[in-house]
């Protein structure tokens, strides 16, 4: 499994989103990005995370920052997903689980004992050139944006 770190460039990326356009690093150039991987679209963690960084939507504007979230669900799950709770930003259907796998959190995850293959919850904020300002591996769903601007010092 790829191992990412702070400091290198984001690997390019390109996928549909929930309206069936295509979405990818290359548009984000000289915009700073949060890029969040989830595992399913609609469950208690996922909502969590996906309504706290809907809530903080134009804080992130504000300073200059677009939001994005990927997980292997499809266009038709992220559109019922986004429609239900109001998402105002981009999910990526990763059906093929490339950008998960190019990002390195598609891995073994274990739960009640059991191993499995799944997404690892992760977050990733890239600046304006591209670069990987900061990895979140322990994601705070509920408290996500405080997390980040915590962690980033952002005012």
């Amino acid at each position: 499994m790829i191992q990412l770190v702070e400091g290198i460039a984001a690997p390019g990326f390109s996928g549909i989103n929930q309206n069936g356009e295509t979405i990818s690093l290359a548009g984000f150039k000289g915009k700073k990005l949060i890029l969040y991987f989830y595992p399913k679209d609609d469950t208690p963690g996922c909502t969590a995370e996906a309504c706290n960084l809907n809530d903080n939507y134009e804080y992130w504007i504000s300073k200059g920052y677009e939001v994005v979230g990927i997980s292997p669900d499809s266009e038709a799950s992220h559109q019922k997903f986004v429609k239900k709770y109001g998402l105002k930003f981009n999910l990526i259907a990763d059906t093929s689980k490339e950008i998960l796998e190019a990002y390195g959190v598609w891995g073994e995850k274990m739960n009640y004992g059991k191993t499995y293959m799944g997404v690892i919850r992760t977050t990733f904020v890239i600046d304006a050139n591209g670069i990987i300002e900061k990895i979140f591996k322990k994601v705070d769903t509920k408290e996500h944006t405080n997390q980040i601007v915590k962690d980033l010092l952002i005012k």
